[in-house]
């Protein structure tokens, strides 16, 4: 069996920063209270002009960069994604014609938060077949557009951004080493778009319901994920033959700071050893695994033969779990 591992990474953010003071002007909240809840203090907005694709597309092309691999190398684009542009075609194909990637089968992913890890899987399961060589997973949103700007519960969370990894093969004894992925769909209703689907159609009465965007229990989600979080860390650490010690950098889904803190603390883990950027970014869903590895790369964090543990949850719910020795 081949090693399959990360060849380059990239993200992309847009450029209108969206603060809790101006969400202060806009719901009923404050930057004290979004910051106590949350830690979060900024989030990214698409600019009008922009989508998911638009997005993706430059995350891609910053990963393509620094694999230092050619659009036309690519046999996979995996667009994980809840903001896509269309129903319809997939976003991946968009990306695919745009960036040029003539010889690449192109799909997208819904696993919510945990797509790009998810998307991560089932790339590095194809190429480790043999039946591709490079694929480029992306985790892209525009969640701003789904947003019901009135509901305070949700509002403050989100952003907007993409993060983009190209996937090939690696020295032997790098790249993934471990994975778990898993569902339980009785919490389907927990975070979900309620609207827009073939359950509801799109409606005069599901648009003054506000159906189409976000829903969420905020309180079933964050139990969901204290608990899922340290479960499949360790599910994943076992498959790797790693102990707790040996995770030089755990990549968590940036969701919340408590849940952050609570999965490093289940874990033994100093906060020194966790990517962090929930403060600026808020919850980007996909987009957050990626964008941290290329945020990490950038800052130093990530040298040859660490051991980084990535950890998503998210709307299915779902969870997903990588463990991999960096190659880069």
């Amino acid at each position: 069996m081949i090693s399959v591992g990360i060849l380059g990474v990239g993200g992309y953010l847009p450029e209108k920063n969206l603060t809790n003071f101006d969400l202060e002007k806009i719901v009923e909240t404050s930057n004290e209270w979004i910051i106590e809840r949350t830690g979060i203090e900024n989030r990214r907005i698409a600019a009008p002009e922009q989508a998911t694709s638009d997005l993706a597309l430059l995350a891609g092309i910053e990963a393509l960069k620094d694999a230092n691999v050619n659009p036309d190398e690519l046999d996979l684009i995996i667009v994980a994604t809840a903001s896509p542009d269309h129903a319809f075609p997939s976003t991946a194909c968009i990306v695919q014609n745009a960036l040029g990637a003539t010889k690449a089968a192109a799909f997208d992913l819904s696993a919510g938060c945990s797509g790009f890890v998810y998307g991560y899987a089932v790339a590095s399961q194809m190429i480790q077949s043999g039946l591709y060589k490079k694929a480029l997973v992306i985790g892209s949103e525009t969640l701003s557009r789904i947003m019901n700007w009135e509901d305070r519960n949700t509002c403050v969370l989100f952003g907007d951004g993409a993060g983009a990894a190209v996937i090939g093969q690696v020295e032997d004894g790098y790249g993934v080493l471990g994975i778990d992925l898993g569902s339980d769909g009785s919490g389907a209703q927990s975070l979900v778009q309620p609207a827009g689907g073939s359950r509801r159609q799109a409606s005069h009465e599901t648009i003054d319901e506000r159906g189409h965007f976000i829903h969420m229990d905020g309180t079933e989600v964050f139990k969901f994920a204290v608990k899922i979080m340290g479960e499949t860390s360790k599910k994943v650490l076992q498959k790797a033959g790693w102990t707790l010690d040996d995770i030089d950098l755990l990549v968590p889904h940036q969701a919340n700071i408590r849940i952050i803190h609570s999965a490093a603390k289940r874990l033994h883990m100093p906060m020194d050893k966790v990517w962090v950027n929930v403060e600026k970014y808020g919850n980007i869903s996909a987009g957050c695994i990626p964008l941290a590895l290329a945020e990490a790369q950038a800052a130093g964090k990530l040298k040859k033969g660490d051991n980084v543990l990535m950890v998503g949850f998210g709307a299915g719910l779902t969870w997903a779990s990588i463990a991999m020795k960096w190659s880069k």
